[in-house]
């Protein structure tokens, strides 16, 4: 084990964005993709149907699920749903509200569970502003926070 400040920089490696053309990426990540597209866009479609549709396996599909999103150059004015698991500590989720606020994003919904072992799961909705500048450096800001083990973005709209 590193210590504290090692983890972050891990971290903050480990969980960095990039804005990559789609021609640059390995095929999987586009079949992944359109798995993901059969999939919102189709009732009763079972994960087995939509990776057998776009030809890939469905371990392929689970590995990588939740590390890509399609880019939407109109994000700004929609609603970005993230999954954090945060220190259940006094005054964290009033340090993630603060950074939102501080960007202008509008919060729709907070959903935290119940902490298990001081650690707890918080899913946060907000309508990202049409003047945001940099939603990536909300995110990070966000990521950076002492006790924050993770963030995912789990759906956009």
């Amino acid at each position: 084990m590193g210590t504290s400040e090692e983890k972050k920089t891990h971290k903050s490696d480990e969980e960095q964005y990039f804005l990559v053309k789609k021609s640059a990426l390995p095929e999987v990540f586009h079949k992944v993709v359109e798995a993901k597209r059969l999939l919102d866009s189709r009732r009763n479609v079972t994960i087995q149907e939509a990776t057998d549709a776009v030809g890939i396996s469905r371990s392929s599909f689970y590995k990588y699920k939740d590390d890509i999103f399609p880019f939407h150059d109109d994000t700004k004015g929609k609603t970005v749903t993230f999954m954090m698991q945060v220190d259940d500590e006094t005054g964290l989720l009033s340090k993630i509200l603060s950074l939102v606020a501080k960007y202008s994003a509008n919060i729709l919904t907070i959903h935290q569970s119940i902490p298990v072992n001081r650690i707890a799961m918080l899913t946060l909705s907000v309508e990202i502003a049409p003047e945001m500048v940099d939603v990536t450096q909300m995110i990070r800001e966000i990521e950076a926070l002492e006790g924050m083990h993770f963030l995912k973005i789990i759906a956009r709209e």
